[in-house]
Order: structure tokens, then C-alpha cells, then sequence
């Protein structure tokens, strides 16, 4: 294996082992939901068992407004990893995302890794993921990116756009330069939507502009709150200075810049970057989101207590976001709008 396969494979288990075993959250900056609350409806006459979570997400239905984030993918590790939240998915008909395939298109020693998801979960969205400094550097973009969503029998193909992380990382590749461009040109080219998604620092309204300007259909907003991966990155390099660990847009404050440009454009809107609760879950649908999504807390619940555990963990939230619409009057994932909170 070539140093440069050897440097990805490496990095992808340093990421697993610090997700799971280290502080890698912000520091001070919270993903700003402690800013909202619900306003009660006294006088709901909403049945309980008849409020409805289900939405529509890529053209399929789902049980739940909520995705598995991407996680993982090109490491031994990573095969039991997405084994077993693809059998999560599964069993709650949610979406899932594969982690980076940046690895895949290296060799193909861990592209079971990746396939395994497709075949624990056959019938729920499957999001590929592959980061934008690869999509600058490839000579065949459309090719290669097609060869990743056909790998996986992706639904959608997300490119993870992370500059803070590049520019932090040994070795990083923080040249984005032409990534426009070449969006511009898969949007128009794959057989399914590309997706833009942040690591942890959030997409402005000004930036997620210029992504549905190229043909972008779906924005995760990823935003600071949750992991930091600039502490990732710093904890990999033993590095003291931690200025970067709270950079970035907290994820409720992406979420009300970009949900005003649905006036002017028709895209999917995914909160990320802090989700670790109904409470969140809902107040990121509140905001505009359609859909939420986490990584960490579910890994790290994976880790401990299994699928079963994962399980429980997801059911105890969405029993919350029940609640929560039950007592705003609420009847559906539409209903729960920004007219439902108080600042």
C-alpha cells in the first residue's frame, strides 16, 4: 500500500478512535438552541397516536425526520461500524450516510466497508459522501463520482466541504480552488442530486446561495455545536493552540439565514452540527430544517451499547419530538414551523 493510501486509511482510524474517546467538542459555542423555546398550546385537541413523524426525503418515504450522518468508511474498523447503524436505518427506515469514500477510489481493499450499508439497509436513502478537495483534483470528475454513488447504490452523493479541517490537518489538501465550477458540472452530469454538507462549521446563507446557484439540491448545514473537527485535528497534531476549536456558525443560526432562500429556491435543508436530542431535533424542524441529523452521540451509543442501544436511544428521542408537536398542535412534520417557537 502506497504512503498516500497508508496516510488515508491511518487517518480515518485516528478519527474513529478520537470521536469515541476523546473531548472533541466545542469549547464555548453551543449550536444555539438554548435560544428558542416552544410555545404551548393549551387547548390541543391532537390524538397522540395519530401524529404523524414521516416525511418524504429523496422522493422516498421515511419513518422519521432524521438521517444517520456520515461517518466512516475505508478502515478495517469501519465495517462493523456501518454494519451495524445500517441495520439501525433499517429497522427505522431513516437515511444513512457512508463517511468519506475518498478511499475507495485509492484501491479497493475496504470497499466492503461501504457496500455493507446497501446491504443491511436495502430500501432506505443512502447518501454518498465524498470531500471537495478530491472533486478539484480529479481528471474524470464525473466518472469517478458516478463510480462512488454506483459503489454504494447511493441515492444522493454529499460533498463534504471542510477548509477549517483541511487547513488544520497534517497533510491536509486545503485547495478548493475551481470547486464551483466543478459542482456546476456534476450537478448537471450524475444520475442522482449532489448535496453540499459542512463538518462543524455551518454554511452561511451567502455560501449555501452559491451552492444552489450550481445546481446543488440539498444543504447540510453542519454547524458548531457538536464535534469539532478542528479539535480533531488538534489533538492528531498535539497542538496547543486551540483558537480554532470554537471557529464557525452555530447550527440554529445557519438554519435562519439559509431557510430564507426556500423564496427562492426549491432544496432539502438538513440540521446538523449539536443534534443530541428530540428537543433539537424539533427545534431544528421549527427553523426550517426538514430533516435533522447526528453522528457522534450515535457512535459513541453504538459503542456501548450496541444496535438495540441505538435503537432505544432514536426512539427516545422521536417519543419527545411526539410530545413536543403534541403540545404545540402539531399534526405533522409540516405543522412543526417557525410559528411554533418563541425567541
Amino acid at each position: 500500500m502506497s504512503e498516500k493510501k497508508n496516510d488515508t486509511v491511518q487517518r480515518k482510524k485516528d478519527h474513529i478512535d478520537l470521536c469515541l474517546n476523546e473531548d472533541v467538542g466545542f469549547k464555548e459555542i453551543t449550536g444555539g438552541f438554548e435560544n428558542y423555546r416552544f410555545e404551548h398550546y393549551a387547548i390541543t385537541e391532537l390524538i397522540p397516536s395519530e401524529i404523524d413523524l414521516s416525511t418524504t426525503f429523496v422522493e422516498k418515504k421515511i419513518n422519521y425526520p432524521f438521517l444517520i450522518s456520515c461517518m466512516t468508511g475505508g478502515a478495517k474498523e469501519a465495517h462493523n461500524l456501518n454494519s451495524e447503524l445500517a441495520l439501525v436505518a433499517n429497522e427505522l427506515n431513516i437515511p444513512i450516510g457512508v463517511g468519506s469514500q475518498r478511499q475507495a477510489l485509492e484501491d479497493d481493499l475496504y470497499h466492503d466497508t461501504y457496500k455493507i450499508v446497501r446491504k443491511n439497509a436495502p430500501n432506505v436513502p443512502i447518501l454518498g459522501n465524498i470531500g471537495a478537495a478530491q472533486i478539484v483534483q480529479m481528471k474524470d470528475p464525473v466518472g469517478s463520482v458516478q463510480f462512488l454513488v454506483d459503489l454504494v447504490e447511493a441515492d444522493l452523493m454529499v460533498i463534504h466541504i471542510n477548509p477549517l479541517q483541511e487547513i488544520l490537518q497534517k497533510k491536509g489538501e486545503p485547495n478548493f480552488k475551481g470547486l464551483l465550477n466543478r459542482i456546476d458540472i456534476l450537478s448537471s452530469k450524475l444520475k442522482v442530486p449532489l448535496f453540499a454538507k459542512e463538518v462543524g462549521a455551518g454554511i452561511s446563507k451567502k455560501a449555501a446561495e452559491k451552492l444552489l446557484d450550481v445546481g446543488i439540491k440539498g444543504i447540510d448545514v453542519a454547524g458548531a455545536g457538536g464535534t469539532s473537527w478542528s479539535a480533531v485535528e488538534l489533538i492528531r497534531n498535539k497542538e496547543t493552540n486551540e483558537y480554532f476549536r470554537d471557529w464557525g456558525i452555530p447550527t440554529a443560526v445557519c438554519l435562519e439565514e439559509i431557510r430564507e432562500l426556500f423564496k427562492k429556491y426549491d432544496f432539502t435543508l438538513i440540521a446538523s452540527g449539536g443534534i443530541k436530542s428530540g428537543v433539537e431535533i424539533a427545534k431544528s424542524i421549527a427553523l426550517g430544517a426538514d430533516i435533522a441529523a447526528s453522528a457522534r452521540p450515535i457512535l459513541k451509543s453504538l459503542s456501548t451499547e450496541g444496535v438495540q442501544g441505538v435503537i432505544n436511544l432514536l426512539m427516545d428521542w422521536f417519543d419527545t419530538v411526539k410530545k413536543i408537536m403534541y403540545l404545540t398542535g402539531s399534526q405533522n412534520i409540516k405543522e412543526l414551523n417557525m410559528s411554533k417557537l418563541q425567541i
